[in-house]
């Protein structure tokens, strides 16, 4: 029989009085992470009955707009690295991370 290894992640949410977020923080033990700060989350669940994606949008009112661009386009590069490891499928690939080059450009990310 083969062993069952089982790992959590946590993600801790501190809310003002309106529920926004002010502080997030994560830990992963196998990951050496405890209790690490983070201005935003973006997490995504695959229900595979519904065949949708449930997802988790949160970042703090501190967060600034220049960060949060950097933010979303880091996602955008990684998740072009992660659909190429998933599917092996290089065309498209290719096309997702031109588009993330078209993003960089149009937010003047690259100086």
């Amino acid at each position: 029989m083969t062993k069952v290894i089982k790992s959590k992640i946590v993600l801790n949410v501190e809310l003002d009085e309106n529920r926004v977020p002010e502080k997030l923080n994560w830990s992963a033990q196998d990951g050496g992470v405890d209790g690490e700060e983070a201005k935003a989350i973006l997490l995504s669940v695959w229900d595979s009955k519904k065949q949708e994606t449930l997802k988790i949008d949160l970042w703090t009112k501190d967060m600034p707009v220049d960060e949060m661009k950097l933010f979303f386009h880091q996602t955008l590069v990684t998740m072009s690295d992660s659909f190429l490891r998933a599917t092996q499928d290089e065309k498209m690939t290719e096309t997702m991370k031109d588009f993330c080059d078209y993003f960089a450009e149009k937010l003047e990310l690259k100086k």
